[in-house]
């Protein structure tokens, strides 16, 4: 299969790419910069740089795939424009780009308790913004499935997870939003679903019986 993998160079992207290369996957990451393009060979993937921000249109860029993840976010110490140009609309340029292309399948990096404003300003702006691009996704047509985890963290994943359409505050490692990226990927019973992600007690497939 093809993925094409926007905010290729994110922490869960750069954790999931050597992932998806071991199933047998082709990998392309899109990135900002140039630099990047070697630490995206060295974990497996290839990579077409483009400012997602910049772009009306990045079809082009996207090119042909069999499915496509958005990874990408404005990140820790951007202002409330960046959340909205990159956290909302560079979602919506990838759902529009899936649509030209004839991409099917969408998997959303969002994120837990967007219903519920906390925070400053920025991080309530930051709320309303994949709020808006996880419902831009579900009124798209496409195959989607919107992964919602707790706070991130850069702890070693175990491989153990807890999944549900609702589950209370907690935190998860990046390494294993990755493990269940590339489990729903490679599922195609999984679709059209949206669920909260932590850790937990259950392997990844367990845990991701109830929504196939």
């Amino acid at each position: 299969m093809k993925i094409v993998v926007a905010g290729g160079h994110g922490k869960i992207a750069m954790l999931l790419h050597p992932i998806l290369k071991e199933k047998g996957h082709k990998v392309t990451g899109l990135i900002r910069k140039e630099e990047q393009v070697d630490d995206l060979k060295e974990a497996g993937a290839e990579s077409v740089v483009v400012d997602i921000e910049k772009e009306d249109d990045i079809s082009e860029f996207v090119g042909d795939a069999d499915a496509v993840v958005f990874a990408a976010g404005a990140g820790p110490g951007s202002g409330k424009d960046r959340k909205w140009s990159v956290d909302r609309d560079g979602a919506i340029k990838l759902i529009e780009a899936a649509k030209k292309n004839g991409i099917d399948k969408y998997v959303m990096i969002s994120a837990m308790g967007l219903d519920t404003p906390r925070g400053d300003d920025v991080f309530q702006v930051y709320q309303q913004a994949k709020a808006q691009a996880d419902e831009a996704l579900r009124n798209s047509g496409l195959n989607y499935v919107i992964i919602k985890p707790g706070r991130l963290t850069n702890d070693e994943g175990t491989g153990k997870v807890k999944i549900a359409e609702k589950l209370d505050r907690g935190e998860i490692p990046r390494e294993d939003v990755a493990r269940v990226i590339a489990e729903v990927l490679d599922n195609n019973s999984i679709k059209n679903v949206e669920f909260d992600l932590l850790s937990g007690k259950d392997e990844v497939t367990v845990a991701l019986q109830e929504f196939v």
